[in-house]
């Protein structure tokens, strides 16, 4: 965020009015603030980042998981435990602007959407022919 804010980019990415999509931590700079370091994030979407705490389940998430998806623009042909492919330690609590939910160590938001803005927080670069699919989807808007 503090990159962002000194180029003034936290400006141009809230004033976009094409379809703007944050991939991993992309997704958390989007929501309205995160655990990590206490940070204020951009607030499109009002939903808290979390660290995630297991004393049995290693973090960070390294690995494939599967997405429950709402059917939506982003997910078109994307069939429900689709899998994709997630590295992070922090995710995005459920809430209005939940478009995909994953569980791992509780349930949180694999994909929001508001507006124009859309957040994943696996890497669909990295997620085979799903990923691929939700690209074009994207591409596609």
């Amino acid at each position: 965020m503090k990159y962002l804010k000194q180029r003034k980019l936290d400006k141009a990415i809230k004033s976009a009015k094409q379809p703007l999509l944050g991939i991993c931590l992309g997704l958390q700079l989007l929501c309205k603030n995160s655990e990590e370091n206490n940070t204020e994030c951009l607030g499109i979407f009002d939903t808290e980042v979390k660290r995630f705490r297991s004393n049995k389940l290693k973090i960070p998430q390294i690995g494939w998981n599967n997405i429950e998806p709402i059917p939506n623009e982003l997910f078109k042909g994307i069939v429900e435990n689709s899998y994709c492919y997630f590295v992070h330690s922090y995710f995005a609590e459920i809430g209005e602007h939940t478009i995909a939910k994953t569980n791992y160590i509780n349930d949180f938001s694999s994909a929001l959407k508001k507006d124009n803005f859309y957040g994943v927080q696996f890497h669909p670069e990295k997620s085979a022919e799903t990923g691929e699919k939700i690209l074009k989807n994207f591409l596609e808007l």
